[in-house]
Protein backbone atom coordinates (compact mmCIF):
# COMPACT_ATOMS: atom_id res chain seq x y z
CA UNK A 1 0.00 0.00 0.00
CA UNK A 2 1.26 3.27 -0.54
CA UNK A 3 2.24 4.81 2.33
CA UNK A 4 0.88 8.08 2.19
CA UNK A 5 -2.66 5.97 2.41
CA UNK A 6 -1.14 3.85 5.00
CA UNK A 7 -0.54 6.83 7.40
CA UNK A 8 -4.19 8.25 6.55
CA UNK A 9 -5.99 5.26 6.93
CA UNK A 10 -3.99 5.20 10.62
CA UNK A 11 -4.66 8.59 11.66
CA UNK A 12 -8.63 8.39 10.30
CA UNK A 13 -8.61 4.69 12.31
CA UNK A 14 -7.71 6.29 15.65
CA UNK A 15 -10.54 8.86 14.94
CA UNK A 16 -12.90 5.83 14.09
CA UNK A 17 -11.92 4.08 17.05
CA UNK A 18 -12.46 6.97 19.68
CA UNK A 19 -15.98 7.78 18.12
CA UNK A 20 -16.62 3.82 19.02
CA UNK A 21 -15.51 4.18 22.26
CA UNK A 22 -18.08 7.17 23.03
CA UNK A 23 -21.12 5.25 21.59
CA UNK A 24 -19.70 1.64 23.77
CA UNK A 25 -18.62 -0.26 21.58
CA UNK A 26 -14.71 -1.14 21.43
CA UNK A 27 -12.61 -1.03 17.91
CA UNK A 28 -9.69 -2.02 16.86
CA UNK A 29 -7.16 -1.00 14.10
CA UNK A 30 -5.13 -3.21 11.91
CA UNK A 31 -2.99 -2.19 9.05
CA UNK A 32 -3.47 -5.27 7.26
CA UNK A 33 -5.38 -9.01 6.56
CA UNK A 34 -3.02 -10.68 8.37
CA UNK A 35 -3.60 -8.18 11.50
CA UNK A 36 -6.70 -7.91 11.05
CA UNK A 37 -7.05 -11.88 11.03
CA UNK A 38 -5.40 -11.88 14.54
CA UNK A 39 -7.22 -9.51 16.21
CA UNK A 40 -10.06 -11.03 15.22
CA UNK A 41 -9.64 -14.42 16.05
CA UNK A 42 -8.22 -12.88 19.74
CA UNK A 43 -11.89 -11.60 20.37
CA UNK A 44 -12.99 -15.34 19.11
CA UNK A 45 -12.50 -17.86 22.81
CA UNK A 46 -12.11 -21.55 21.28
CA UNK A 47 -15.42 -23.62 21.75
CA UNK A 48 -17.28 -20.98 20.66
CA UNK A 49 -20.43 -20.89 18.90
CA UNK A 50 -19.99 -18.49 15.79
CA UNK A 51 -22.04 -17.72 12.92
CA UNK A 52 -22.06 -14.85 10.99
CA UNK A 53 -24.45 -13.07 8.29
CA UNK A 54 -23.04 -12.46 4.37
CA UNK A 55 -19.66 -10.55 4.87
CA UNK A 56 -17.42 -11.44 2.27
CA UNK A 57 -14.54 -8.98 4.16
CA UNK A 58 -14.60 -11.67 6.75
CA UNK A 59 -13.65 -14.60 3.92
CA UNK A 60 -11.22 -11.93 2.73
CA UNK A 61 -9.34 -11.71 5.45
CA UNK A 62 -8.88 -15.37 5.98
CA UNK A 63 -11.13 -15.91 8.96
CA UNK A 64 -13.91 -17.60 7.94
CA UNK A 65 -11.52 -20.50 6.83
CA UNK A 66 -9.80 -20.51 10.34
CA UNK A 67 -12.55 -20.31 12.10
CA UNK A 68 -13.65 -24.30 10.08
CA UNK A 69 -10.37 -24.90 10.25
CA UNK A 70 -10.14 -24.67 14.35
CA UNK A 71 -11.58 -25.18 17.34
CA UNK A 72 -14.90 -23.55 17.22
CA UNK A 73 -18.75 -24.71 16.31
CA UNK A 74 -18.54 -22.75 13.01
CA UNK A 75 -22.51 -22.59 11.62
CA UNK A 76 -22.32 -22.88 8.59
CA UNK A 77 -25.76 -21.64 6.88
CA UNK A 78 -24.70 -22.82 3.96
CA UNK A 79 -24.07 -26.57 4.83
CA UNK A 80 -27.60 -26.11 6.40
CA UNK A 81 -30.30 -27.59 4.11
CA UNK A 82 -32.38 -25.73 6.08
CA UNK A 83 -31.54 -22.41 6.02
CA UNK A 84 -34.09 -21.09 8.50
CA UNK A 85 -32.73 -23.23 11.43
CA UNK A 86 -29.05 -22.04 10.45
CA UNK A 87 -30.59 -18.16 10.51
CA UNK A 88 -32.18 -18.90 13.74
CA UNK A 89 -29.33 -20.71 15.25
CA UNK A 90 -27.33 -16.97 14.82
CA UNK A 91 -29.39 -15.30 18.04
CA UNK A 92 -27.98 -18.07 20.44
CA UNK A 93 -24.85 -17.77 19.01
CA UNK A 94 -21.82 -16.68 20.99
CA UNK A 95 -20.40 -14.70 18.48
CA UNK A 96 -21.52 -13.44 15.00
CA UNK A 97 -19.39 -11.52 12.64
CA UNK A 98 -20.24 -9.43 10.20
CA UNK A 99 -19.19 -6.27 8.15
CA UNK A 100 -20.59 -2.70 7.36
CA UNK A 101 -21.97 -1.40 4.39
CA UNK A 102 -21.08 1.92 5.10
CA UNK A 103 -19.82 3.67 8.72
CA UNK A 104 -18.79 6.90 10.12
CA UNK A 105 -16.07 8.91 11.06
CA UNK A 106 -17.56 8.90 14.55
CA UNK A 107 -18.08 5.45 14.88
CA UNK A 108 -21.64 5.07 13.24
CA UNK A 109 -22.02 1.55 11.54
CA UNK A 110 -25.13 1.69 8.69
CA UNK A 111 -26.09 -1.67 7.54
CA UNK A 112 -29.08 -2.46 4.84
CA UNK A 113 -30.59 -5.89 4.46
CA UNK A 114 -32.75 -7.95 2.30
CA UNK A 115 -33.73 -10.72 4.81
CA UNK A 116 -33.33 -9.22 8.13
CA UNK A 117 -31.61 -12.20 9.68
CA UNK A 118 -27.92 -10.15 9.25
CA UNK A 119 -29.01 -6.92 10.88
CA UNK A 120 -31.50 -8.38 13.58
CA UNK A 121 -28.73 -10.63 14.57
CA UNK A 122 -26.49 -7.03 14.97
CA UNK A 123 -29.14 -5.56 16.49
CA UNK A 124 -30.17 -8.41 19.43
CA UNK A 125 -29.39 -12.10 20.56
CA UNK A 126 -26.00 -13.13 20.12
CA UNK A 127 -23.27 -12.50 22.52
CA UNK A 128 -20.80 -10.51 21.07
CA UNK A 129 -21.17 -8.62 17.43
CA UNK A 130 -17.47 -8.73 15.51
CA UNK A 131 -17.48 -6.46 12.99
CA UNK A 132 -14.78 -6.31 10.04
CA UNK A 133 -14.81 -3.18 8.16
CA UNK A 134 -12.11 -1.89 5.79
CA UNK A 135 -11.30 1.78 5.61
CA UNK A 136 -12.68 2.29 2.22
CA UNK A 137 -16.11 1.93 3.95
CA UNK A 138 -15.69 4.68 6.59
CA UNK A 139 -17.61 8.17 5.73
CA UNK A 140 -17.49 11.76 7.13
CA UNK A 141 -21.01 11.19 8.74
CA UNK A 142 -24.40 9.68 8.30
CA UNK A 143 -25.81 11.10 5.08
CA UNK A 144 -22.75 10.14 3.13
CA UNK A 145 -22.46 6.61 5.40
CA UNK A 146 -26.42 5.93 3.95
CA UNK A 147 -26.06 7.08 0.30
CA UNK A 148 -22.20 4.63 0.25
CA UNK A 149 -24.61 1.80 1.46
CA UNK A 150 -27.20 2.33 -0.97
CA UNK A 151 -25.31 3.29 -3.98
CA UNK A 152 -22.12 1.50 -3.56
CA UNK A 153 -22.69 -1.58 -1.66
CA UNK A 154 -26.43 -2.62 -2.23
CA UNK A 155 -25.82 -2.50 -6.09
CA UNK A 156 -22.85 -4.21 -5.75
CA UNK A 157 -24.25 -6.85 -3.79
CA UNK A 158 -27.07 -7.59 -5.94
CA UNK A 159 -24.73 -8.03 -8.54
CA UNK A 160 -23.03 -10.88 -6.41
CA UNK A 161 -26.30 -12.94 -5.74
CA UNK A 162 -27.79 -12.27 -8.80
CA UNK A 163 -31.73 -10.07 -8.01
CA UNK A 164 -33.45 -8.76 -10.89
CA UNK A 165 -33.41 -5.15 -9.82
CA UNK A 166 -32.95 -1.97 -10.89
CA UNK A 167 -29.59 -1.11 -9.48
CA UNK A 168 -28.02 -4.28 -11.38
CA UNK A 169 -28.91 -2.61 -14.39
CA UNK A 170 -27.98 1.17 -13.98
CA UNK A 171 -25.18 0.64 -10.93
CA UNK A 172 -26.88 2.57 -8.59
CA UNK A 173 -29.90 2.75 -6.58
CA UNK A 174 -33.24 3.42 -7.97
CA UNK A 175 -35.09 3.13 -4.60
CA UNK A 176 -37.03 0.51 -5.94
CA UNK A 177 -39.76 -1.83 -4.41
CA UNK A 178 -38.79 -5.26 -6.61
CA UNK A 179 -39.95 -8.35 -5.47
CA UNK A 180 -35.90 -8.78 -5.69
CA UNK A 181 -34.66 -5.59 -3.53
CA UNK A 182 -32.50 -6.42 -1.03
CA UNK A 183 -33.07 -2.93 0.81
CA UNK A 184 -35.60 -4.39 2.78
CA UNK A 185 -34.46 -3.22 6.45
CA UNK A 186 -32.03 -0.10 7.15
CA UNK A 187 -30.00 -0.60 10.67
CA UNK A 188 -28.47 2.45 12.23
CA UNK A 189 -25.84 1.40 15.21
CA UNK A 190 -24.95 4.85 17.00
CA UNK A 191 -25.22 3.67 20.28
CA UNK A 192 -24.33 0.13 22.08
CA UNK A 193 -26.43 -0.25 25.61
CA UNK A 194 -24.79 -3.86 26.28
CA UNK A 195 -20.92 -2.80 27.20
CA UNK A 196 -18.35 -5.08 25.37
CA UNK A 197 -20.59 -6.62 23.03
CA UNK A 198 -19.88 -5.04 19.75
CA UNK A 199 -16.53 -5.33 18.46
CA UNK A 200 -14.94 -3.18 15.42
CA UNK A 201 -11.81 -4.24 13.64
CA UNK A 202 -10.50 -2.03 11.08
CA UNK A 203 -8.32 -2.73 8.46
CA UNK A 204 -6.41 -0.35 6.53
CA UNK A 205 -6.97 -2.23 3.50
CA UNK A 206 -9.82 -2.03 1.15
CA UNK A 207 -12.30 -5.19 2.13
CA UNK A 208 -15.59 -5.89 0.50
CA UNK A 209 -18.06 -3.36 -1.43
Amino acid sequence: MNPNIAKRNGLLGAKVIKGLASRNMTGYYAADKAEALRIALSLIPEGSSVTMGGAMSAHEIGLVQALKDGNYNFIDRDAYEDKRAAMLAAYDADVFLSSANAMTEDGILVNIDGNANRVSAIAQGPRKVVFIVGMNKVTPDLDTAMKRARNVAAPINAVRIGTDTPCTRTGTCMDCKSPDTICCQFLITRFSRHKDRIHVVLCGEDLGF
